[in-house]
């Protein structure tokens, strides 16, 4: 038997996003959906991955629960944002054209990945304020497309937590979306026997990609194996910007491609100043020889 292209490319980029996921914490859906994407409408995807996520964000929660009270307090203006956003975004993926649904998912998202691969760090002092709209709009973007990764990262960073309390924030935040959105979906009648049958595409990548993740995240700098998942994910939106572009007609073929060459020429700068930085603080921490030390040939 042949397997579909689109479910090989399902199971192998999941199985990708899950070692993302088990090394950061984050990242299983912003790596999974812009690739699946290009096989699979809004619809039938996002469904799949919710009901999935619903049990891998608490795992990531359980996984960090001893930061937990650090954290939750923090996060309460964020998961009220949260409750009408996933609402109406549920409504929007229920009946906005697949298409179209496409095309807002990579403008929004390129963007908001561009942004956290500069390394943006700009602390908002209104934390409580500013919570309700980043709750809101993360929750629209999640029920869309089951996405909220990255501007939940740009905001914790930014918000000075530290990694034990980044992972057990995202999976508070991430535990009530995933929840909220999977009921929503239900009510709304979004899951078909075409969702369903994703998900065993999807489970088996997660049980063997969370802990290759945790082990390989220990061998290498976490910070360079983030800044190059955001790399691979920049180009890969791109690309589908591009391709959604050209498929609505939007652009002809092959303009539409400036979109994936515009993303890659940013990341490509952006790569540059970060391994740049890091090769320039790695020599100012490198201990100078003193010349009594040198020795002639």
């Amino acid at each position: 038997m042949v397997l579909d292209p689109g479910l090989v490319a399902l199971l192998c980029i999941t199985l990708f996003a899950a070692t993302v996921n088990g090394a950061l914490g984050y990242g299983f859906s912003s790596l999974t959906v812009p690739v699946a994407l290009l096989f699979f409408a809004s619809r039938a995807l996002s469904p799949a991955l919710v009901l999935v996520e619903v049990v891998l964000n608490a795992y990531v929660l359980v996984v960090n629960r001893r930061s937990f009270s650090a954290v939750w307090r923090r996060m309460i203006p964020v998961l009220i944002g949260l409750a009408p956003g996933v609402l109406l975004g549920s409504y929007a993926l229920s009946v906005v054209n697949p298409g179209v649904m496409k095309l807002v998912t990579y403008v929004v998202l390129l963007p908001l990945i561009l942004l956290q691969a500069s390394g943006l760090r700009r602390p908002v002092q209104a934390e409580k304020l500013i919570g309700l709209p980043v709750g809101f709009g993360v929750g629209m973007l999640y029920s869309v497309t089951t996405i909220s990764g990255p501007p939940l990262a740009l905001m914790l960073n930014n918000q000075g937590f530290v990694k034990e309390e980044f992972r057990a924030a995202l999976g508070v935040v991430r535990v009530f979306e995933s929840s909220l959105t999977a009921i929503a979906y239900y009510f709304l009648g979004l899951y078909t026997v075409e969702s369903l049958q994703l998900i065993p595409f999807i489970v088996p990548s997660i049980v063997v990609g969370l802990p290759v993740g945790a082990a390989l995240i220990r061998r290498m700098n976490q910070e360079t194996f983030r800044r190059i998942c955001m790399s691979f994910d920049a180009w890969v939106v791109g690309f589908g910007l591009s391709r959604t572009l050209i498929d609505l007609k939007v652009l002809p073929d092959p303009a539409g491609y400036a979109a994936l060459v515009v993303a890659a020429l940013c990341d490509l700068v952006l790569l540059y100043r970060f391994f740049n930085a890091q090769r320039e603080e790695q020599m100012r921490y490198q201990p100078a020889t003193a010349p009594g030390d040198r020795r002639s040939a």
